[in-house]
């Protein structure tokens, strides 16, 4: 499925090498006046071609919205949202051969050989382009209805945590034909408790809902996470305080959530990113269509490592996730 949420549907459209990607966004309050330069400010962030530490693939990312919108002001109707892809080199992509670490092999099986595999398809980290086109406007609504902060950064990059070391280890694994992965974590602030719901619902299974729908995710933990587990209850269990009758949060080691609902401390998870796929070491795979085994070394533009370019992107899915409780 290429939607997500019910209050605040957003479907994603569009394939890496395709005509065109983009979203349709259901659910938008009617009045709202968009800022378009901080909806903008955002697909820089993720936009590649930037720097040396991503892909060379330029790409303006200048979104037309072709409905829904009248001036600046949402008028209730789905907005819908597209850009053009304009520097595609699909030459690079031998048809056939199931790239490591991709999705060529399950989705060849998926679709009978008729996926489109060039840069990935639907598949590509290119269509993350129209998710941080959606979570723009949600932060814009989330801020002005409830006043929270949506932010995130890496904290960990090739297994290291010291951000000054953070460009080096990527251009390193770079000089070498390889890639890097990370830990992203993020941060929303000025949450209300009470947002959320108890089991299938709840903050924690829609963040990572949607999450995992970021390509190269491949895990998540709130709060403390994995670390809670060694620990004594008494450790981690999170105190109450109260002043001027207002309750608060002694410590955060569950990371702002209790029993799926906000509790008012602030809302704390970490993301762990895979090393990009697409190396140009060689690798061992299968011609999808001959059915041969051999060793290959793959060409293309892609990103030494993929962390610093879905910061925003992780900020978005968060946004898009939260605003479902909030509306």
């Amino acid at each position: 499925m290429n939607t997500f949420g019910k209050h605040y549907a957003v479907t994603v459209f569009g394939e890496s090498h395709g005509t065109a990607i983009g979203c349709v966004i259901d659910g938008i309050p009617a009045g709202f006046a968009l800022d378009r330069g901080r909806i903008d400010e955002e697909l820089r962030r993720r936009r590649p071609g930037q720097s040396e530490l991503s892909t060379t693939r330029k790409e303006t990312d200048n979104f037309k919205i072709v409905s829904g919108l009248l001036g600046r002001v949402t008028t209730g109707a789905p907005l819908t949202a597209f850009c053009r892809n304009i520097d595609t080199r699909s030459s690079d992509y031998q048809t056939g051969l199931a790239r490591p670490g991709h999705a060529d092999f399950p989705a060849f099986v998926k679709y009978d050989g008729f996926n489109d595999a060039r840069g990935g398809g639907m598949f590509s980290g290119r269509l993350t382009a129209p998710l941080v086109f959606a979570g723009a406007i949600a932060k814009q609504i989330i801020e002005s209805r409830v006043g929270a902060v949506i932010s995130a950064q890496p904290v960990n990059i090739g297994g290291v945590t010291d951000p000054d070391l953070f460009q080096k280890v990527i251009l390193e694994a770079k000089a070498e034909g390889d890639s890097v992965g990370g830990v992203i974590e993020c941060t929303v602030t000025g949450l209300p408790p009470g947002l959320g719901e108890p089991l299938y619902s709840s903050v924690e299974s829609e963040i990572a809902s949607i999450v995992f729908a970021v390509p190269a995710v491949k895990g998540i933990e709130f709060g403390d996470g994995f670390n809670i587990a060694n620990r004594y209850g008494s450790e981690v269990n999170d105190g109450y305080d109260s002043k001027n009758g207002k309750i608060s949060m002694t410590s955060n080691h569950n990371g702002g959530v209790l029993g799926g609902i906000t509790n008012g401390a602030d809302l704390v998870f970490r993301v762990a990113v895979k090393p990009t796929p697409t190396i140009s070491k060689p690798q061992q795979t299968v011609n999808l269509v001959t059915g041969e085994s051999i060793e290959h070394s793959f060409v293309g533009r892609h990103d030494p490592c993929i962390v610093p370019r879905a910061v925003p992107v992780i900020e978005a899915a968060c946004a898009v996730a939260l605003i479902q409780f909030i509306l």
